[in-house]
């Protein structure tokens, strides 16, 4: 798979780079880092990892033990289950997800996660020890209350064992943590 990221280290952070649903939600939070993926030439989404200022990413469980937000704004339209079967085919890559989980799974995603277009917004909030929170274009959607799927879902982007590690260093403001 050909991959482009782009993004940068965040020398310059503006408060045009916070949300107000992070900000309610993770009121200590900052931008920790940025990137877009570029897959085979196509512009996927812009994603932004937004966390407490002493937020460390230490090994594959670093960033599960920590609350976090992280928003990806799709540059092109995608369909929810593409969305959900895409996020459990990366979560096998960290752990083995076994039928049931992936069809629970499955169903949490598509109640929280809704059709995409180009512009949509989709943030996910990490309550360590709890589950994930989402949010869609600024408005609260649902909870998948299950940790160990919000390990795993955060982990896409920010586990060693991602398949996109530039994405990762990125998020981390260009720092492998």
């Amino acid at each position: 798979m050909a991959l482009c990221l782009s993004g940068s280290a965040l020398a310059q952070t503006s408060l045009a780079d916070t949300r107000p649903e992070v900000s309610a939600t993770l009121p200590q939070a900052q931008l920790i880092g940025k990137g877009r993926l570029t897959v085979f030439g196509f512009q996927v989404y812009d994603a932004r990892l937004w966390a407490a200022p002493d937020f460390r990413s230490r090994g594959e469980s670093g960033y599960a033990t920590q609350p976090l937000a992280l928003e990806l704004s799709y540059l092109r339209n995608f369909k929810a289950l593409d969305i959900a079967e895409r996020s459990i085919k990366e979560m096998r890559r960290s752990a083995v997800v076994n039928d049931a989980q992936e069809a629970k799974w499955l169903l949490e995603m598509q109640r929280v996660v809704p059709d995409v277009k180009t512009g949509d917004r989709i943030l996910g909030i990490h309550k360590p020890g709890i589950g994930a929170e989402f949010w869609v274009n600024g408005k609260p959607v649902g909870e998948i209350q299950d940790a160990e799927f919000a390990r795993l879902f955060f982990g896409i982007w920010l586990s060693p064992k991602t398949s996109e590690p530039q994405i990762r260093i990125l998020l981390l403001g260009g720092n492998q943590r």
